[in-house]
């Protein structure tokens, strides 16, 4: 791997026109594409295998030509102050409002309050219905102003209106103001790390570069592919941390070459070869964590998994190859180590990372341990765990939409906003309407429930729908526990009766999703830790090295998810980072900073721990292999993690709620796993092992294919080979 990798980055470094020429065409072509792609529409929310799916499906076959996927809008009208929505005024303001609605293009129908019941006990609130022919995201601009301009009219006339449902659905803010700060962070960051504007703008150069061809392939295919504005908005924010980084290690370690006294074609092809290797198997257990994705089954979660793993691989090629040709066109302008820091190194006099890393050497135990409580106690909000999909009640309250939520559930109860859609698939049985109404008073005697609609059958008669209105909110554990007791029922009525009684509906598909994913998440920890599990021995040549940054993985991952339920689930400093609306926390997130965290989290034991096997394998002690590696590796992978949560922070400014808690989530996580768990624990775990942490039974050994992380092919090769012939001759 070193050997190979060491040629790529002399042939780069040689060809550099050749190199930069490829991946500015590559760019350009992808730009081209995306700039061309038909718009995007609407993403499709498929959870395969679930009921409320099944159902879902059942009701597009039985249903045909309902625009069961249409987007929906709701205008709700709330009467002044000692008036009610039944005085003359008020219905002649709701009929003009349903008038002017119906004229929309792209409207298949508009209700009317009051030959609807949809009118509150009180008299004070009323809503209409909007069902349009597409999903929210495919609607004109000029329909979406439509409803909004209905609802100003009415609310001209004194009444309070509001516009809710995903009629409104529009594009996420990705928070620009945010990731320019975190941008300028990782730029700061570089120049004091590298020591110059030049070698600092090289990995923000490629780390764009890297992400614009991976972004912008991403909105070329969205059409095709069915894929939405997170998807790139992850990409992005993915994409860049590990780019830069990626980028950093290697334009670090040539500098460091460049010290030692070697040419700079030589440089830059060591620097490839060593730090490289690194990350070649950096990216693969990111690749292997967003990947494994696809194991949860759910198409959305899978794609988006896929594409940022797409990002990374992107940001590894050019890491190898545009870092080396880059570094050619610089020329002197990157220079060595800093003088200054390699005459401290000659007179002896320790580095800050050599110094924390003789310290934890000395107190061990207690280092250990006050890591693993700390992390431990910040864990333990996880424990509360909430688990929900985002709807218009988690809006901020200055949202017409939040708005709109609060006077239905004000007028109508809680849980009018999470309605259950009952479909009876009566088509095994005798009598299908003794059926439906066998569904109905079963669910009209269950807790919990407000109201039951009479059965609607479709044209075959072999197909009901019922809507049931629970009496709690859509994300209480009251609405879930129905939701259970009706499938309970329904299997039941399927034994007496044969029809097959299934539960969707919004409400019903966020607690299949959630459950889904909670169903999920050990067998995927399972196949992703596994996996990067044996990639981590062949690459240390050890058992417990590898078993150790697993397991510190589980505890930097779990203290983020406790700080992400303190915020955004229990509203702890909710303020500082503009958390609105605290609720549960979204289902998908967990398990996908599970996966995020994990790459990243193997990405410093990678290029911190290779620096300690590498000063081992030449025959330094543990103890002291622990300490070269920090001398090496600190500040670079101290910087890495301070890049990362710079970049991951600056999403926290994010409009899409999704994007704000991820970001949050993976600062955090990149704050505990690299400056707690790799940089505290890691070396205390290391010096109380010993010898052992390095052992590895003799027949693994033999069996085990020999990568070279380390660079010993190129040391060895180098003593005797120091001329330009020569140097040419390195063996594989």
């Amino acid at each position: 791997m070193a050997t190979f990798l060491y040629k790529l980055g002399r042939l780069a470094f040689r060809r550099r026109h050749f190199v930069a020429l490829i991946w500015v065409a590559l760019l350009t072509l992808a730009g081209v594409g995306a700039a061309s792609a038909p718009a995007a529409g609407t993403t499709s929310f498929s959870i395969p295998g679930t009921e409320a799916q099944k159902a879902f499906d059942l009701l597009e076959q039985r249903f045909p030509g309902a625009s069961a996927d249409g987007a929906t809008g709701r205008l709700v009208f709330k009467a002044p102050e000692g008036e009610k929505m039944t005085d003359a005024a008020n219905k002649a303001t709701v009929a003009k409002t349903v008038k002017e609605l119906s004229d929309g293009s792209e409207v298949v129908s508009v209700t009317d309050p009051f030959t609807t019941n949809a009118v509150s006990k009180d008299g004070t609130v009323a809503y209409t219905s909007v069902k349009y022919d597409l999903p929210g995201m495919e609607l004109k601009d000029s329909t979406r102003d439509a409803l909004e301009a209905a609802g100003d009219d009415a609310r001209a006339t004194g009444l309070t209106v509001d516009v809710g449902g995903d009629a409104l659905q529009a594009g996420a803010e990705a928070g620009a103001i945010g990731e320019v700060i975190g941008l300028a962070i990782a730029a700061v960051v570089l120049v004091i790390t590298l020591g110059s504007l030049v070698a600092a703008g090289l990995p923000l150069l490629t780390a764009i570069i890297g992400v614009g061809i991976g972004v912008s392939t991403i909105t070329a295919l969205a059409k095709a592919l069915d894929l939405g504005d997170t998807t790139s908005t992850l990409a992005l924010m993915i994409g860049l941390a590990v780019g830069i980084d990626y980028a950093l290690f290697i334009v670090s370690r040539y500098r460091s070459e460049l010290a030692e006294g070697r040419d700079r074609e030589e440089a830059a092809g060591r620097a490839t070869g060593t730090a490289g290797s690194a990350v070649v198997f950096a990216g693969l257990t990111v690749v292997i964590a967003l990947a494994g994705l696809a194991v949860v089954n759910v198409p959305m979660l899978t794609k988006m998994g896929l594409a940022a793993a797409g990002t990374v691989v992107i940001a590894v090629l050019i890491a190898l190859t545009m870092i080396p040709a880059l570094l050619g066109y610089a020329g002197r302008k990157v220079r060595p180590t800093g003088e200054k820091r390699k005459k401290t190194a000659v007179e002896g006099k320790p580095n800050l990372g050599t110094r924390w890393a003789s310290f934890v050497i000395r107190r061990p135990a207690a280092v250990l341990l006050l890591g693993v409580v700390g992390l431990g106690t910040i864990a333990l909000p996880a424990t509360q765990l909430e688990l929900g999909l985002p709807d218009d009640g988690s809006q901020p309250t200055s949202t017409t939409q939040r708005r709109a939520y609060d006077l239905l559930s004000e007028g109508f109860g809680p849980g009018f906003n999470g309605p259950l859609m009952i479909v009876v698939d009566a088509k095994g049985s005798d009598d299908p309407k003794a059926a439906a109404t066998s569904v109905t008073d079963g669910i009209e005697g269950l807790k919990d429930v407000v109201t039951v609609t009479p059965a609607t059958f479709n044209k075959a008669g072999d197909t009901a729908t019922i809507t049931v209105i629970p009496d709690s909110k859509p994300s209480s554990t009251q609405t879930e526990d129905l939701v259970h007791a009706i499938r309970d029922q329904g299997a039941e009525i399927k034994s007496d009766t044969g029809a097959d009684v299934l539960v969707t509906g919004t409400t019903a598909m966020n607690i299949d999703f959630s459950q889904k994913l909670s169903d999920a998440l050990i067998p995927y920890l399972a196949l992703v830790v596994g996996l990067a599990f044996l990639l981590l021995i062949v690459v240390f040549r050890s058992i417990l090295v590898p078993l150790k940054a697993a397991l510190g993985f589980l505890l930097s991952v779990l203290a983020a998810l406790g700080a992400v339920v303190a915020v955004f689930q229990w509203g702890w400093l909710a303020g500082l980072i503009g958390v609105e609306e605290t609720g549960p926390i979204m289902s998908m997130m967990p398990i996908f900073m599970v996966g995020v965290v994990f790459g990243l989290a193997m990405d410093y034991e990678v290029f911190l721990v290779t620096r300690m096997r590498e000063a081992y394998v030449h025959g330094e002690s543990p103890s002291q292999a622990v300490v070269t590696g920090f001398r090496h590796s600190a500040r670079v992978v101290a910087a890495a993690a301070v890049i990362m949560m710079a970049v991951f922070g600056g999403f926290i400014s994010s409009s899409e709620s999704m994007i704000k808690m991820i970001g949050f989530g993976l600062a955090i996580a990149v704050f505990f796993d690299a400056f707690v768990v790799r940089m505290a624990i890691v070396p205390a775990v290391l010096a109380l092992l010993g010898k052992k942490a390095w052992w590895l039974p003799k027949w693994l050994d033999r069996a085990l294919p020999n990568v070279d992380v380390e660079g010993e092919g190129l040391r060895t090769e180098s003593k005797g080979n120091d001329s330009d012939e020569d140097r040419e001759l390195v063996r594989v």
